[in-house]
């Protein structure tokens, strides 16, 4: 059952931080010399929204009962939130319905289907690796393991964001733009929190990582969030160099809520023609064959 006052405490402390971040004055409102708060006030907010100061109290504190879409959208227009951002206050809203604590989250398994597996040996020249919503790398392919390897040596199993923040010295080498890589990953992992406040695994490597990791709870204290979509990602491979790989994600287990990453770069590029080579030392280890040098 959904824990109502973890997720109230979720939406006010995502509020709060959004509106700290917003300069009054960029919104046209008058600020004096003896201002104590960062960012706008709640009655700042609910006046560049339209709507009574009591309302959007009672909307922050996570006491207001079913919020229109226009009210939803008049806060986040005030609050300047991203598409990101945006589609985050919706879901920790849809915690507080009543749908939502009377839902209890069903186990989801923690490994591949079989199917998902032939997709993913089907790539052979391609990197591909799927993960769950908490970041646990639950499968890969030969050549994706090959990229990830190191992961694989965390006790307590392949997750990229122990990896990051608690073999950081490590995972600097493997991602040299660790810094930003560091910043989407505590976003994730916040959109996931908020998804599913009553997932204890989450709550517990949160706090893992809380507990052991200064720059992960200085990132978790800004309460970012980011969406899981394609990008680029840079890596530091110790065989073939800087990669550079283009990447899709998936979704291959709506209920388990699994993302296959594939990377697949142009072909002729230069990260294809490593990745060739990646592929033959990877087949060479299997067959017992020398690789390229």
């Amino acid at each position: 059952m959904v824990d109502k006052d973890a997720a109230r405490t979720a939406l006010r402390t995502f509020l709060g931080t959004r509106r700290a971040r917003v300069d009054p004055e960029s919104c046209g409102l008058v600020v004096g010399t003896r201002r104590r708060v960062t960012g706008l006030r709640r009655e700042e907010v609910a006046l560049l929204a339209g709507i009574s100061a009591e309302y959007y109290v009672r909307l922050e504190r996570g006491l207001a009962t079913g919020p229109s879409p226009s009210v939803v959208d008049a806060v986040a227009g005030a609050l300047r939130l991203g598409e990101d951002e945006r589609a985050h206050l919706g879901r920790l809203l849809a915690e507080l319905t009543p749908e939502a604590r009377k839902r209890r989250r069903r186990p989801v398994t923690e490994v591949v289907s079989t199917g998902v597996q032939v997709v993913l040996d089907a790539m052979p020249t391609l990197p591909a690796v799927v993960q769950n919503a908490r970041l646990d790398l639950l499968s890969t392919n030969a050549l994706g393991r090959v990229l990830y390897a190191p992961l694989f040596d965390l006790e307590g199993g392949p997750n990229s964001a122990r990896f990051l923040f608690l073999d950081e010295h490590r995972a600097r080498r493997l991602f040299p733009q660790w810094e930003q890589l560091a910043d989407d990953t505590v976003g994730l992992l916040r959109i996931e929190a908020g998804r599913h406040p009553d997932d204890q695994a989450i709550h517990e490597l949160i706090g893992q990582l809380s507990t052991r990791s200064a720059p992960f709870r200085t990132r978790w204290a800004r309460n970012d969030v980011r969406a899981h979509n394609a990008g680029v990602k840079l890596f530091a491979h110790h065989l073939v160099g800087e990669l550079v790989l283009p990447y899709e994600n998936l979704l291959v287990d709506a209920a388990a809520d699994h993302t296959m990453t594939v990377f697949a770069p142009a072909p002729g590029s230069p990260a294809h023609d490593a990745l060739q080579l990646l592929a033959s030392w990877a087949a060479g280890r299997t067959t017992g064959a020398p690789g390229p040098g």
